[in-house]
């Protein structure tokens, strides 16, 4: 009896053993995989905020660089097209995408307004505001 005790013991302890040694090896990998994963992210985030700040320049961009404006959030470029000729035609806005990325929803209630018309001029005259808080 003592003796199928013990070799019960030894297996219990070997299959504890090698348990634990998988478990080792599927966290290094799956740890390694979540960092490659963080890092092509990273990357592929920084390349696109380079690409919306330099589109402008590249050669085959179709709007005069002097015309465009950067904003980043929530749309990348304003281009104020004819602006630098003394010739406004129209204002665009713009977003840059780079790979397969698609439409924010926010990106996209900013396009559905803009294509509606929805787009106004309004002119704030600070000293009235300042003097209206004043009283």
């Amino acid at each position: 009896m003592p003796i199928e005790t013990s070799g019960l013991l030894t297996g219990i302890a070997i299959g504890v053993l090698v348990t634990w040694l998988y478990f080792l090896v599927w966290r290094f990998r799956y740890t390694a995989k979540i960092r490659r994963d963080a890092v092509q992210r990273s990357e592929a985030v920084t390349a696109g905020k380079v690409h919306e700040q330099l589109v402008a320049y590249l050669p085959d961009f179709p709007y005069n660089p002097k015309d465009v404006r950067f904003l980043g959030s929530p749309v990348d470029l304003v281009v104020f097209d004819g602006l630098a000729d003394g010739r406004l035609e129209r204002i665009v806005f713009i977003e840059v995408k780079t790979g397969g990325s698609g439409l924010t929803p926010r990106e996209r209630w900013i396009k559905d307004v803009i294509e509606a018309g929805e787009v106004e001029w309004e002119e704030l005259r600070v000293g009235r505001l300042l003097a209206s808080k004043a009283t």
